[in-house]
């Protein structure tokens, strides 16, 4: 097999979505749509079958272990490896009123979007990472945002947020320590924030498309040998190419 084998998660709709069809429009990359509800991932996949895309599917609740498990063993009989990953699936609860003042959020919202947006990203992670190492290449993307740069986070004009903001730099923490740790081999782990985009998540508001918002996922996803390696990247719209943040 001469594709690439991409595993993108939470890619039902939104920017999951977008960043999927991207991938799957390149003929050397066989894409893996992925969702928790069954039923939302095959309609994604029609959805793209309708232009043309050709892509598979598999359910994923990256916050389940079952769920990851039976994900891999299925990958491992279909395709027998993973050469791409984007962890995109994610919650935002910065819309709750409580969202407003460290002094007001409930820990058990921070709890839950902790689990989803840092431990099922280690979780997945990890069940992928041999794949990638067996054949010593591989390229993760972990979708993070502008608002969990700690050197800009106390003069940006953000919503504070700190269920999310906290999340996403645990994020960032991972990706510097898993970036560490396969220093050295072509595995190439890196973050990027997607900027603010017309998704359920961003709302009508936001200024930007969800396929804007992918340009930089497909990027990373596609790094040459050699390339970035424990990075953090803005949107590529906003400067016009792959730009490094400052973590």
């Amino acid at each position: 097999m001469t594709q690439k084998i991409a595993l993108v998660t939470g890619s039902h709709k939104g920017l999951g979505y977008a960043i999927a069809r991207k991938l799957a429009q390149q003929e050397e990359i066989q894409v893996i749509v992925t969702s928790r509800k069954e039923q939302d991932g095959l309609a994604a996949q029609q959805r793209l079958a309708a232009e043309g895309i050709q892509t598979d599917y598999h359910p994923l609740d990256v916050t389940n272990a079952e769920s990851v498990q039976q994900l891999i063993a299925w990958v491992q009989q279909t395709y027998g490896r993973v050469d791409i990953l984007v962890n995109n699936a994610g919650v935002n609860p910065t819309m709750q009123p409580e969202e407003a003042s460290l002094l007001t959020v409930q820990l058990e919202t921070m709890l839950a979007t902790l689990e989803t947006n840092v431990l099922a990203v280690v979780r997945i992670t990890q069940a992928v990472l041999p794949l990638m190492q067996a054949q010593n290449y591989g390229r993760i993307v972990n979708v993070s945002t502008e608002m969990a740069s700690l050197t800009t986070i106390n003069n940006d004009y953000y919503p504070l947020a700190p269920s999310y903001r906290l999340s996403k730099i645990g994020l960032n923490g991972f990706t510097v320590l898993l970036a560490k740790e396969l220093q050295g081999t072509n595995i190439l782990v890196n973050a990027y924030s997607p900027g603010w985009m017309k998704t359920d998540m961003g709302g009508s508001e936001a200024p930007f498309t969800a396929a804007e918002g992918a340009e930089t996922a497909v990027y990373l996803a596609t790094l040459p040998d050699h390339g970035a390696q424990g990075k953090f990247f803005a949107e590529m719209r906003k400067f016009g190419g792959a730009i490094a943040l400052a973590w």
